[in-house]
């Protein structure tokens, strides 16, 4: 995990977070026992610029990302413009982004400062992560229609066919 947070500050970007189920999974992982990592199906590496909201940016950093890592389905999120992907009002940050993610055990995000400490993003707090309780996110619970994405990623994921002792 260290390697991938290492690669993803070589971007130099604004900003940036390693997030949701990178984070997520990990601890699941661990509080099951597995001696293995659950595979991921892609590394969200997001940041903050609403300077420059062009998609095919994102791109060019994800290659340079699979430069340096092309074992790493990485995938990159510029939440200055996902707003707009999102239909939300713009963000003004990449934790306010996070906060608005569908559910809490998801709305994390891990960076590294200037010495390479780690430092944890948990806007809807780690109790809901660590105790295995899948719930959504405040933002989410606003509205019906919300819910219903909430609802219907859940089912989608089917995360308790992995991790047998989370609670939904």
């Amino acid at each position: 995990m260290m390697e991938i947070l290492i690669t993803s500050k070589k971007l130099n970007l604004p900003d940036w977070w390693v997030c949701a189920g990178f984070v997520r999974t990990k601890i699941w992982d661990v509080l099951h026992d597995f001696s293995q990592r659950t595979p991921l199906p892609d590394v969200d590496v997001v940041y903050y610029d609403p300077t420059n909201t062009n998609e095919s940016y994102e791109k060019e950093l994800e290659k340079k990302l699979k430069l340096y890592r092309s074992d790493i389905p990485w995938s990159v999120k510029n939440q200055g413009r996902m707003h707009v992907i999102n239909n939300n009002p713009p963000y003004s940050s990449s934790l306010d982004a996070i906060s608005k993610f569908p559910e809490t055990v998801t709305a994390l995000g891990v960076t590294l400062d200037a010495n390479d400490n780690l430092i944890l993003i948990a806007p809807c707090g780690i109790h809901d992560v660590i105790n295995m309780e899948v719930n959504p996110t405040p933002y989410f619970m606003e509205t019906k229609e919300r819910m219903v994405i909430y609802e219907e990623r859940i089912r989608k994921k089917n995360w308790q066919s992995i991790w047998d002792k989370i609670k939904v």
